[in-house]
């Protein structure tokens, strides 16, 4: 078994399936064919989401960890808890009985049940919430936000800021199938770090760990053009936040060594988005490999450590 954590996996259980199966309006499913408002039908492949041949491929990836969420794209946690509730009663009954190879990101309803979330995050599956980034998009949205990541501070856990669903636009059905991952999610995920920043979240939540997906978008490769505009800000004298780091997501070496000069890289966490991706196995020389697969996950969910260690057969 390898040392690598991977933080951000998908896992579609039977059960999320059979609900969304039994919905109408987006999300839904028509057999494996998924049904969302802004984005082109997409054919789930279900041997994808097998466990036991998702355990294999992690282990032969080296991998002895990983963490799953639930698909911020759907939109299920834009929908109220009347009609998320199902969904996500289904998410999260399946993510505990999965085997110890798997912890798990939380997920709440757009008005959320803070004591419920208090009562997943103190357990040993969870090792934080999963938030879209679609709801912390301005600096208002993560003011409005000041709740859940309260619950998520006093728990010592961590919050992961991951795409979130595209609104439906004039012709977005015509768009190519790539459009949304390439163009709209690293949008929500630019918008959602730079906000961060401009809200002074730091301040508030001192100790606050957060993981932005697939390298915040990239985002942090735009700190020269944003000290254009604030040549005196925190940013632009090359302040790098320790609690803040980036999963290796969507991005293949040259990004990622980009990513590197900007925020070094102890800020960079294995993230594989699988079934869509496999793990990053190599970046710049061994030392920054192991960083990047086996330190900095373990770093990012310390104080969750016994959400890797205490659930393990």
């Amino acid at each position: 078994m390898g040392d690598a954590v991977d933080v951000h996996q998908h896992l579609w259980s039977d059960t999320l399936v059979d609900r969304l199966r039994a919905r109408s309006q987006p999300p839904y499913l028509r057999g494996w064919t998924l049904h969302l408002d802004g984005e082109r039908p997409f054919e789930v492949d279900p041997t994808a989401h097998d466990v036991a041949a998702r355990v294999a491929a992690d282990e032969a990836d080296g991998v002895g960890s990983a963490v799953v969420g639930i698909s911020s794209p759907l939109g299920v946690e834009d929908l109220r808890s009347t009609s998320a509730g199902p969904l996500l009663a289904a998410y999260h009954a399946d993510v505990e009985a999965l085997p110890g190879h798997f912890r798990a990101w939380a997920s709440v309803a757009a008005d959320p049940d803070l004591d419920q979330l208090r009562h997943r995050l103190g357990t040993s599956r969870y090792v934080g919430l999963q938030v879209p980034a679609t709801h912390l998009t301005t600096p208002a949205a993560w003011e409005r936000a000041g709740a859940l990541l309260d619950v998520v501070a006093a728990q010592g856990s961590v919050l992961f800021v991951h795409p979130g669903p595209e609104p439906a636009r004039p012709g977005a059905r015509d768009l190519p199938a790539w459009w949304a991952p390439t163009v709209g999610y690293t949008a929500q995920l630019q918008a959602a770090w730079w906000a961060w920043h401009a809200a002074g979240v730091r301040g508030d939540h001192p100790r606050l760990r957060v993981l932005f997906a697939a390298g915040a978008g990239l985002a942090p490769l735009l700190r020269e053009r944003q000290a254009l505009r604030d040549p005196e800000g925190l940013l632009a004298r090359g302040v790098v936040d320790p609690h803040v780091y980036l999963d290796t997501s969507g991005h293949g070496p040259r990004a990622l060594e980009s990513l590197v000069r900007v925020v070094g890289i102890d800020a960079l966490a294995l993230g594989s988005d699988r079934p869509y991706a496999a793990p990053l196995d190599h970046l710049l020389d061994p030392a920054a490999t192991h960083a990047v697969r086996v330190t900095n996950p373990h770093r990012l969910l310390d104080g969750a450590g016994r959400h890797l260690e205490g659930a393990r057969p």
